[in-house]
């Protein structure tokens, strides 16, 4: 109830009613001046016509274009006044301009060893072919001299990361999507606000819409009050705009340069079955140590620099200037970032790169898969030319229209030979791929069109590792809890919920 009262009468319902008004003016000013209504109409017409054309001749994802002509061609009213409104990339563009500092201190401050990617070509020409993909459009190196170890349980994320933090001397870096209040997160902040009082540098950023319904208005004020530096990103405002579709999605822990933890994993008690919402909530983790943490501190570095406006110097953040022990250097480790507001989709394109590539097996754990064309034509290829495909969903949706969704893609891919599971205990949040005992990749990005287009992501690719062999152990025992979608299962789905799905998949690229 109290929750309820705070989101009616708190920011929420503020920012709810302000954007209710926005829309009420908007009636009124077309009723006002309906004696012009045939001019009016001729124009919005002609400008839903112009949009149809411009969506059509733009390199845009087919799917996300077909989502858009639909109501365009129902509504031409409205349609194209909508898509100026929602789906514009006039407002992206003038978001890049302002962020574009950040890809360029990422590439004036991430360089790669050329000894490294020698000797990975070496190895093997195609891992590193996808290793200098990764370093010129997510434009972050490969590194030796790093250990990684995966974490397959929210709660041993939590554990690990409470030890590190508490060995925290310099500075602790916090990069999440969302935080909560609670358990998790409470425990967390107790450590920091002593971190902060002893002279470490604490410093958090987190995303604004993420964080929406909670936390409590100017959160970041208070955490600024326990000495504890904080950043908002993108905060909400309540306008009808594009640009809150654009969120930072990452999550990022950099512990005095030389720890780092990343994956699935958000600073809420969910993550950690410290509340049940949807079942047991499965997610994952990865920790790494030594050179390759320096990737992600420069991404929160300049994240950082972009919301404070400042310019450090990011030389004394650097892995070795406060590493005291030895690493024992494990495979090659290569952690990347995606951007929203540049035409390289960088997520989908080193998954793909890893299922045109795979020989014997790909395995696939994601909350959600809403898929376009190219990734079902890449997965179904896999699986016709003898590759084992496997792909772990949720059984408990968190919400039920992108599980919908979800199923709605489960006929194309079981028909070409792709076998789809659901983890009945609960809830999967999970984003692994791992491949042919030789690749994995842990991080942010989900199998949506949110992830892969919208939302600044993360990801650590991993090549020889043990953790890829973690993550393929952990990945064959979730499969013994849970259950195989079958023909079966599909002809037994209600008529009715059949053709929900495939509404919901046409509109999928605007969820």
């Amino acid at each position: 109830m109290k929750k309820t009262l705070r989101i009616l009468f708190g920011r929420i319902g503020f920012c709810g009613m302000l954007i209710a008004l926005q829309a009420l003016i908007l009636i009124l000013v077309i009723f006002m001046f309906q004696e012009y209504f045939v001019y009016f109409y001729a124009f919005c017409i002609l400008l839903s016509f112009s949009v149809v054309m411009y969506l059509l001749n733009n390199r845009l994802n087919p799917a996300y274009k077909i989502a858009w002509i639909i109501p365009i061609l129902l509504f031409p009213i409205f349609g194209g006044l909508f898509y100026l409104l929602f789906g514009s990339d006039q407002t992206k563009k003038k978001f890049l301009n302002e962020m574009q500092p950040i890809n360029q201190k990422l590439k004036q401050s991430l360089n790669q060893t050329p000894t490294i990617i020698n000797e990975l070509e070496s190895i093997d020409k195609r891992a590193a072919n996808q290793s200098r993909y990764i370093r010129d459009f997510g434009l972050c190196p490969i590194y030796q001299n790093t250990s990684s170890e995966y974490l397959n349980l929210g709660e041993r994320k939590f554990e690990r990361l409470i030890q590190e933090l508490k060995r925290a001397k310099h500075y602790i870096f916090l990069e999440y999507f969302i935080i909560e209040e609670g358990i998790m997160w409470n425990t967390i902040l107790e450590i920091l606000k002593e971190k902060a009082a002893e002279g470490v540098d604490v410093r958090v950023i987190y995303d604004d819409f993420g964080c929406l319904f909670l936390l409590p208005q100017n959160y970041s004020k208070q955490l600024e009050a326990m000495g504890i530096k904080c950043c908002v990103f993108n905060p909400f405002i309540p306008l009808l705009t594009i640009r809150m579709n654009n969120r930072d999605h990452r999550k990022i822990c950099i512990i005095d340069g030389h720890t780092a933890f990343t994956g699935g994993i958000n600073l809420a008690d969910e993550y950690i079955n410290a509340i049940n919402k949807f079942g047991h909530w499965k997610d994952t983790a990865l920790v790494i140590k030594g050179d390759a943490v320096w990737s992600f501190t420069v991404m929160f570095l300049t994240m950082w620099d972009y919301l404070r406006h400042t310019n450090e110097d990011y030389e004394q953040y650097r892995p070795y200037v406060y590493l005291n022990e030895p690493i024992q250097s494990d495979g090659f480790v290569q952690p990347f970032t995606d951007s929203p507001l540049d035409s390289e989709s960088v997520g989908e394109t080193v998954y793909m790169n890893l299922i045109n590539h795979s020989k014997d097996y790909v395995y696939i754990t994601t909350p959600y898969l809403i898929l376009d064309n190219e990734m079902i034509t890449a997965l179904s290829h896999a699986a016709k030319r003898g590759v084992k495909v496997k792909i772990l969903t949720p059984h408990h949706e968190d919400k039920w229209y992108v599980h919908a969704v979800t199923r709605a893609n489960y006929r194309a891919l079981i028909d070409s030979g792709v076998e789809i599971y659901e983890y009945t205990p609960g809830f999967i949040h999970a984003k692994t791929f791992v491949v042919d005992d030789e690749y994995a990749v842990v991080g942010t990005i989900n199998l949506d069109y949110r992830s892969l287009y919208l939302h600044y992501e993360c990801g650590a690719w991993l090549y020889q590792t043990k953790s890829v062999l973690s993550v393929r152990d952990d990945y064959l025992e979730t499969l013994t809890v849970s259950k195989q979608i079958t023909h079966e299962d599909l002809k037994a789905i209600p008529w009715h919920h059949k053709i929900l799905y495939a509404f919901l998949r046409v509109f999928a690229p605007l969820m």
